[in-house]
């Protein structure tokens, strides 16, 4: 019963995390990869890389960033702290937006390709027959998309479950209120207590093969 508690709560902080962030991920990513894919502006290319930026960089790199920017003194941490009275920084809101910055990139790729494959005269045959551009993308274009779309919403999941570097940086590791998975695994094996870090690494894998086996299911379909 005490190792059912030992790992329940974890798991479902690191779900709680894991949902909430691709709730967002997906609402801002589909626009993004929207603008991407269908839009050209000017420092296009730069939004391009801005996005794809937290894929590329060490986690600790991302996480040092976000310590900048949650902080007292940070653009969103002042913010914070004035409507709330107290800082972001070791708390699971931390750790959701650093799930959230990681888990992102995945979803616009992945959405901005699969908007960019659908084809346009069937748009442009939308829009002939007077849809504006909204219901087009609305009921034309997304609904084509949605195979990756679903993918891309998948895959930031399993990156916001699988969070750690970015993670340890801004909420660190405190049991009970900030332990994901990932650092309970961490702290585990730090304490020598080698039989539950295999028990959390065990639940990982089994998330993340179910996650591959769905994300290849729809590239059947």
């Amino acid at each position: 019963m005490e190792t059912l508690q030992m790992v329940m709560s974890p798991l479902l902080l690191t779900l709680k995390i894991a949902v909430i962030s691709t709730v967002f991920v997906t609402a801002l990513g589909i626009l993004i990869a929207y603008l991407l894919a269908k839009r050209e502006f000017t420092g296009k290319w730069l939004a391009d890389v801005l996005v794809t930026l937290p894929l590329v960089l060490p986690p600790t790199v991302t996480g040092y960033i976000l310590v900048l920017v949650l902080g007292k003194n940070g653009i969103l941490g002042s913010i914070f702290t004035k409507i709330t009275g107290s800082g972001i920084l070791f708390t699971w809101q931390a750790a959701a937006i650093a799930a959230f910055v990681v888990s992102l990139p995945l979803m616009v790729k992945t959405a901005t390709s699969a908007i960019g494959a659908v084809d346009k005269n069937v748009e442009e045959a939308a829009c002939i027959l007077g849809r504006s551009e909204l219901e087009t993308a609305l009921f034309i274009t997304l609904p084509l998309a949605k195979k990756g779309i679903i993918a891309g919403c998948i895959l930031s999941f399993a990156r916001a479950v699988g969070e750690f570097g970015a993670t340890l940086m801004v909420a660190g590791n405190i049991q009970g209120k900030t332990s994901t998975m990932p650092l309970s695994i961490y702290g585990a094996y730090q304490a020598g207590n080698n039989e539950f870090a295999s028990l959390l690494v065990i639940i990982l894998v089994i998330i993340s093969l179910v996650t591959i086996a769905t994300t290849s299911k729809l590239g059947e379909r």
